[in-house]
């Protein structure tokens, strides 16, 4: 069979079990067997498949006709226009995590800021691409010893240096930060069944569950933080749709920060809380 004729194939089977971008994902693992991007395939459709080619191919489409993430089938993901190896042991990162990203960087950046600290790391998209693009130098932490392994593999695979700790929150911690940013669990226990099943049967619950409210991290984080923030440094979260004024009021509570402010993200919902220059 043809490049095209197996893309049709497998994306006419996505359609069935309603995966959102069957073509996008059809290709996708094409192009992962194949060792072609987007445009090579488009650019040689006619280009016969190998038979080992394509059985490898069709396990990969069975695993995205039950719903597993296509980014855990092909172990990648984009995010900030970097290149992440992810597996389940980690949340995928999400393009509305961008908008943390950009606007720690922008005032990193603007405040001269030193060092900073990721807390909950994941696959370490978050401090990987702050490091990259502002050259801060970041501490990242992560409850999970397999989280920390590929978050290593993400800094390695970015070249960025990045002091990565196990640490249940600041257990482990020592020093103060001029940023602290985290992107916490924050959905709400009873809400997470209701998830598509890409993320309720496959993603990690223990990166997902936020307690009753899904605000049981940010309590922590803000109750325990004061010690590891330097004056006139910052701390941004991401947060769910509905929380902006939640955490808002807990930064306002517990802090005298120049400006605490809550940003949207492209779909105009709200998407991070910052506290701006602890006075």
């Amino acid at each position: 069979m043809t490049i095209s004729e197996v893309i049709n194939k497998i994306s006419s089977n996505f359609k069935v079990v309603n995966v959102e971008n069957p073509k996008l994902d059809s290709q996708l693992i094409v192009g992962n067997v194949l060792k072609m991007d987007r445009a090579m395939l488009l650019t040689y459709p006619e280009k016969e498949i190998s038979d080992d080619e394509y059985e490898k191919i069709m396990e990969m489409a069975k695993k995205r006709m039950l719903r597993e993430p296509i980014q855990y089938i092909i172990g990648q993901c984009e995010f900030m226009g970097l290149d992440f190896y992810v597996n389940e042991n980690t949340l995928i990162p999400r393009n509305d995590t961008e908008v943390l990203v950009e606007k720690a960087i922008e005032v990193i950046k603007s405040e001269k800021y030193l060092n900073g600290l990721d807390i909950g790391t994941g696959s370490g998209s978050i401090a990987v691409s702050v490091a990259k693009y502002s050259k801060i130098q970041m501490t990242a932490i992560d409850i999970s010893e397999k989280a920390i392994e590929v978050a290593k593999k993400n800094a390695e695979r970015n070249e960025v240096k990045i002091d990565f700790i196990l640490s249940n929150l600041f257990e482990n911690v020592e020093g103060k930060f001029d940023i602290i940013l985290s992107n916490p669990p924050y959905i709400e226990t009873d809400v997470i069944e209701t998830l598509e099943p890409e993320v309720r049967a496959y993603e990690p619950k223990t990166a997902l569950d936020g307690g009753k409210d899904g605000l049981i991290f940010y309590r922590e984080i803000v109750e325990k933080c004061s010690k590891y923030i330097n004056k006139g440094g910052s701390i941004i979260f991401e947060i769910g749709y509905n929380q902006g004024k939640q955490v808002a009021s807990l930064l306002e509570d517990n802090f005298n920060f120049e400006k605490v402010e809550v940003l949207k993200d492209l779909a105009g919902l709200d998407r991070v809380v910052i506290g701006y220059k602890l006075c």
